[in-house]
């Protein structure tokens, strides 16, 4: 047989005519050659991993067919479910017994995989978080802690939240606490313009809140000068004679309009001249 005609290994050289080879980037091996060379190490028997075996791979490990089992009990992992753990390959029950959380109401283990609900450092199954009150799942919907318990939101208004004197359902956040009653703040309104006072000095009269400019207007001594009311709510300063009410601005002489603020006026009938305009008169 000439050279032309040979068909070799490529490693060993020995004749693979009528014989077993693999390809291996357009070069071909005997099976011998080839699984020293290139066949990947079994990481469960250490073994290389030959061409009439299956190769099973797990990020950048191999296993034969017959090793890819459970590092705890034993049992085949082929074409099953299975986690990883510190390098170890584990079936799902392995897995779930030493690795997996417990559901803080039935003690049962949380299997990989399921619906479950998480809250500092807690497990649940899904069906298993409840509504302390009505025993209801919570499952997505909003809850809020109380104590020892898990509440949705509805049984916690019911149980526990403040109803607003003013419109009677429950205050879930902020508010506004006046004589000792709670109040939404968009509820805590002046009994006169019926703004809301939350954030606002107010003052009351009767035991009803006023803004001041409506306790002002309703209630407020009007000033003489201007007739605008004067309240010392709102830090003005004024002068008072005679039961007459003057802002202090607006304190002065009926003729010449000089302030008499401080200064020594005189009377003429309902007016108030400063001592000049008065000796004139």
């Amino acid at each position: 047989m000439s050279t032309s005609e040979r068909f070799d290994c490529h490693y060993c050289k020995d004749s693979l005519l009528g014989k077993k080879y693999i390809m291996k980037e357009d070069t071909q091996y005997c099976t011998k050659c080839y699984e020293n060379l290139f066949a990947n190490c079994c990481e469960g028997c250490s073994l290389p991993i030959g061409c009439n075996c299956k190769d099973l791979s797990y990020k950048d490990r191999h296993w034969h067919e017959q090793c890819f089992k459970c590092a705890k009990c034993s049992r085949s992992l082929v074409e099953k479910a299975f986690a990883a753990k510190d390098d170890l390959l584990l079936c799902t029950e392995c897995y779930a017994h030493d690795y997996s959380s417990k559901c803080s109401t039935c003690k049962k283990t949380v299997m990989p995989g399921s619906r479950k609900m998480e809250y500092k450092g807690n497990s649940w199954h899904e069906t298993c978080f409840l509504c302390h009150r009505c025993q209801q799942p919570i499952g997505t919907k909003s809850f809020i802690p109380k104590d020892t318990g898990y509440f949705c939101v509805p049984c916690f208004e019911k149980q526990f939240a403040y109803q607003c004197c003013a419109c009677k359902k429950a205050i879930t956040t902020g508010g506004v606490t006046y004589q000792d009653k709670p109040w939404h703040r968009e509820c805590f309104l002046c009994i006169g313009c019926r703004k809301q006072l939350s954030g606002q000095r107010f003052t009351s009269r009767e035991n009803y809140p006023y803004c001041l400019e409506c306790f002002s207007n309703l209630y407020a001594k009007k000033c003489v000068g201007c007739t605008k009311p004067i309240t010392s709510l709102a830090g003005a300063k004024y002068i008072s004679f005679e039961e007459r009410q003057w802002h202090s601005e607006c304190f002065t002489c009926m003729q010449c309009s000089v302030s008499l603020v401080g200064r020594g006026f005189l009377t003429q009938r309902d007016n108030i001249l400063c001592t000049d305009c008065g000796r004139e008169k």
